[in-house]
């Protein structure tokens, strides 16, 4: 993971740096009530591994929080649903947030495909939605009370096609879940390798949930590529890549478009060798303090890049209340747009907003995957 020095670097006790960088030592006293946000998270499916992780962002934030004396002398509490990795499941969990806990703030998802569904009936409803994981550039249209704090695909395309090109790569096969988000990778990706100079030989969009895909590999194979670019979720992506290493197609070089995600699930000893490009994980002293607090809570690191973005809501959210001295809705979105603009110090770096509450300049790092774990290059 690379670490960057955070501009801005503040001890208000709103901002993550101050969250981490104080002990709880005392409990504090809150008054009875408490102030309740949203999520939803993938915590069971195909895409588990990263909804934990990032649950544990989130509650290691909410602990951070209320170890400084809550917000607006109140406990702060997220309540977490379960979308199971499913649109609908995904939007009656957004629904019952709304509605019967009537949070003013909902984070998640994690896949385009069911984030988008989910936001626009929040955004509907005049609640706070906050983007922490998906990248389709479709999230930019969901409306005025959506803000992402992660980088969207046009700044993830181009990074990886510059890198890919970098690394000499030239005529590559390619392939992505075929949804918002595989979508607007390959599109992105391509048109950006190809004004680089380079080609995309094939292109395939795979169906999520199948057994198999050793008739997409070997229709890849085919066009005898430079390298392999895909993105896939977790459990797809381990058995794309279990079957690439049965297929002999490990041979040519493998490269992975979001590291974290594509080899969550996937076994050492398969993915040994991969490179890829990855969010910007931590960033930072905060960034590193971050770390450190993880592995000391839950006796590991993190095992993806998402989890400092749930992480970075919940205080963003956090400061953003105090700021409006309220918990309603629209407050609460003044408050994060005055924050975007001037800058607020996450442990995944500065996050600013464009004028369409999108994070702009979001970090990325060049990744390889050896000795079992995700490292620099």
């Amino acid at each position: 993971m690379s670490f960057r020095k955070v501009p801005g670097f503040q001890p208000l006790r709103a901002t993550a740096a101050a969250c981490l960088l104080t002990l709880a030592g005392a409990v504090p006293a809150f008054a009875q009530d408490a102030i309740n946000i949203g999520a939803v998270l993938s915590l069971t499916g195909a895409n588990a591994t990263v909804g934990e992780d990032v649950r544990r962002g989130v509650m290691l934030g909410v602990e951070h929080v209320n170890a400084k004396g809550g917000v607006l002398g109140k406990k702060f509490n997220v309540i977490v649903e379960d979308s199971g990795g499913n649109p609908t499941t995904a939007l009656n969990a957004a629904r019952k947030l709304a509605t019967v806990d009537k949070v003013p703030v909902v984070m998640g998802e994690y896949s385009s495909g069911i984030t988008l569904p989910m936001a626009q009936y929040l955004v509907k409803e005049g609640v706070t939605h906050l983007n922490i994981a998906s990248s389709s550039t479709k999230v930019r249209a969901l409306g005025a009370t959506s803000f992402s704090l992660v980088g969207l695909e046009n700044f993830g395309n181009k990074f990886s096609a510059e890198d890919t090109y970098a690394l000499g790569y030239r005529r590559v096969a390619m392939i992505a879940p075929n949804n918002a988000y595989g979508q607007g990778v390959l599109e992105g990706y391509k048109a950006d390798f190809e004004k680089l100079g380079g080609k995309i030989v094939t292109e395939v969009l795979y169906t999520a949930g199948q057994s198999t895909y050793r008739r997409e590999l070997q229709q890849m194979a085919r066009s005898t590529p430079d390298a392999y670019v895909y993105t896939a979720y977790g459990q797809e992506s381990a058995v794309i890549n279990r079957e690439a290493e049965e297929l002999g197609l490990r041979k040519t070089p493998w490269y992975a478009i979001l590291m974290s995600m594509s080899l969550s699930d996937t076994p050492p000893a398969i993915a040994n060798g991969q490179l890829g490009m990855e969010l910007g994980s931590v960033q930072g002293p905060a960034g590193k303090a971050y770390a450190d607090a993880f592995a000391a809570k839950y006796k590991e690191g993190f095992k993806t890049s998402y989890t400092g973005y749930g992480y970075d809501a919940v205080l963003m959210t956090a400061a953003a209340i105090e700021k409006a001295k309220a918990t309603t809705a629209p407050a609460i979105q003044v408050a994060l747009k005055d924050l975007g603009t001037a800058g607020f110090p996450g442990v995944t770096g500065t996050i600013r907003f464009d004028q369409d509450r999108q994070r702009v300049d979001p970090p990325y790092d060049k990744l390889k995957f050896e000795s079992g774990k995700l490292a620099p290059r």
